[in-house]
């Protein structure tokens, strides 16, 4: 099977999954709403970002960390029936604690 190495400064992010529970106490799968999820735990890191000194930025997060990340920035990238999501650095807003 194939794995996914990121390269540069992205990350490569496993989606948590999306379901809520209504007001009334109906639980909404995340098939319920078409857009991205917002959080997910992260798989993967690249080795950073490449400076234009030549010194590479290391990144600020990795590999299990759950994050926040913006809604339509993440590429969609399938390996077997997984779905990822791959996401800039610039692109992550939080870390989830």
């Amino acid at each position: 099977m194939a794995t996914l190495k990121p390269l540069g400064n992205h990350v490569i992010v496993k989606p948590m999954s999306a379901n809520e529970l209504s007001k009334s106490g109906i639980i909404l799968p995340d098939t319920a709403s078409k857009d991205r999820p917002e959080k997910g735990e992260i798989i993967a890191v690249g080795p950073g970002k490449m400076l234009e000194n030549g010194n590479l930025s290391k990144m600020s997060v990795s590999v299990g960390q759950k994050v926040v990340f913006k809604k339509h920035s993440p590429d969609e990238v399938k390996v077997g029936d997984e779905e990822y999501l791959v996401i800039s650095e610039s692109d992550i807003l939080a870390v989830l604690e």
